[in-house]
C-alpha cells in the first residue's frame, strides 16, 4: 500500500514569541513492513537552525530554533511510505520465561530490551496495573497470546471518548475511568505489561480511516495515533517486536496492519511527542492540528497535498510564565 501523510501543525500565539527551540518527531521510521519513499518539513517562519540525527531509540528527530519575534508557528510535514503486508508471527515462548530471563542476574548477558521493562514517566509501576493484567497471563500461556487477550480485553473494556482526557492524564486515572483516546490506552497497555516484568514500546504514528458511507473524506481531519510493540525473542534478529493496538483490537508484526504508518518508538508518549519546545514569550497559545493519511493508487500520481481518528485538534492552553515555557503535542 501507497499512502501519503500531511501532518500539519499551527500555534497561534499572545503575546508574540521571542525566541524557541523546537524538536519534531514526525518522519517515519523503515522497518520490515515499511519503506519511506520521501519525507519533507516546511516550517515558517525559517528557523536560524535546523538539523535532523537519529535519537537513542533510532527515531528521526528534527531540532529547529527560532530567534526572531514571531506569532505564529507553522509546521508541515509530508511523507510518502511504502507498506506491505506481513506473515502473522509464529511464537511458543511462555511468557515468565522472559519474564525469568530479564530479571536481574549478576554476569548475565545484556539483553537490550530489558530497559523497556522499566517505569516511565507516563507508565508507572501501580499495583492497579499488575491487578487488571493477571487474568490475562495464564501460566504457560505464550507472549502473543496473553497480549492478544490484553489487548481484546483492552478494547472491550474501555471506550474510546475525545477529549475525555488531556495529554497529561495518569494512566492510572485512565484505567479508573475505564475511558480516553489511544494514548490513554497505548499506556494502559503498557503499564500492564511491564507490571508483569515484560518489555514494550511506545509506538507513535497514523492509521489510514474510511469516511462513512456516503461521506467524503475531509482534508485534514485524520490525527496522529498510538499503540504498543512488544518483545519476542524467538523471532528472528532483528525482527523480534510485534505491535498490539488496543484502540482498534488489531496486531501484527512489524504493524497492526498494512494501513499504519510508523513514526517513532519510545518508553511513552513523552519520547515520540510530534512536536514539544520551549520557548519566551507567548504566554497563551492556540494549537491547531490536521493530519490527512491518503492511500495513493498507482494509477494516478501522489496529490499534491495529501486526508478518523476524529476532526482536527484544537485546543487552547493559557501558560504561565512567559520565559521558558514548554509545550507538547498530543495524540489521539
Amino acid at each position: 500500500m501507497l499512502l501519503q501523510v500531511t501532518h500539519e501543525t499551527r500555534y497561534d500565539y499572545q503575546p508574540a514569541v521571542e525566541t524557541a527551540q523546537h524538536v519534531a518527531y514526525l518522519e517515519p521510521r523503515a522497518h520490515g513492513s515499511q519503506h519511506v519513499l520521501s519525507h519533507s518539513l516546511i516550517i515558517n517562519p525559517q528557523p536560524a537552525q535546523q538539523r535532523s540525527a537519529a535519537d537513542v531509540f533510532g527515531n528521526q528527530r528534527c531540532f529547529f530554533s527560532l530567534q526572531i519575534p514571531h506569532s505564529v508557528l507553522q509546521v508541515r510535514a509530508c511523507s510518502l511510505v511504502s507498506t506491505r503486508e506481513h506473515i502473522s508471527p509464529e511464537s511458543s515462548l511462555p511468557w515468565e520465561t522472559l519474564r525469568d530471563r530479564l530479571r536481574f542476574q549478576a554476569g548475565a548477558a545484556y539483553e537490550a530490551a530489558a530497559e523497556f521493562v522499566f517505569a516511565s514517566p507516563f507508565v508507572p509501576r501501580q499495583l492497579e496495573f499488575s491487578g487488571y493484567a493477571r487474568p490475562s497471563f495464564v501460566a504457560g500461556s505464550s507472549l502473543i497470546a496473553v497480549a492478544c487477550d490484553l489487548m481484546e480485553r483492552i478494547h472491550t473494556d474501555f471506550t474510546y471518548e475525545s477529549h475525555s482526557t488531556q495529554i497529561n492524564t495518569p494512566a492510572l486515572q485512565a484505567l479508573e475511568q475505564r475511558k480516553g483516546v489511544c494514548q490513554d490506552f497505548a499506556h494502559i497497555m503498557l503499564a500492564c505489561w511491564r507490571s508483569m516484568g515484560l518489555p514494550a514500546r511506545y509506538v507513535s504514528g497514523y492509521l489510514l480511516t474510511q469516511p462513512a458511507p456516503g461521506q467524503v473524506k475531509l482534508i485534514g481531519s485524520d490525527a496522529s495515533h498510538a499503540w504498543v510493540s512488544i518483545y519476542v525473542p524467538d523471532l528472528p534478529e532483528g525482527e523480534r517486536w510485534v505491535d498490539f493496538d488496543p484502540t482498534n483490537n488489531r496486531w501484527g508484526w512489524h504493524a497492526p496492519g498494512v494501513d499504519y504508518v510508523t513514526v517513532a518508538t519510545g518508553r511513552d508518549f513523552g519520547d515520540v511527542s510530534p512536536l514539544r519546545g520551549v520557548i519566551h514569550g507567548g504566554s497563551r497559545h492556540t494549537l491547531t492540528v490536521g493530519v490527512t493519511v491518503e492511500e495513493i493508487r498507482t494509477d494516478r500520481p501522489p496529490a499534491a497535498a495529501p486526508a478518523h481518528n476524529e476532526a482536527p485538534q484544537i485546543q487552547t492552553q493559557t501558560q504561565g510564565p512567559a520565559a521558558g515555557m514548554s509545550q507538547s503535542q498530543s495524540q489521539s
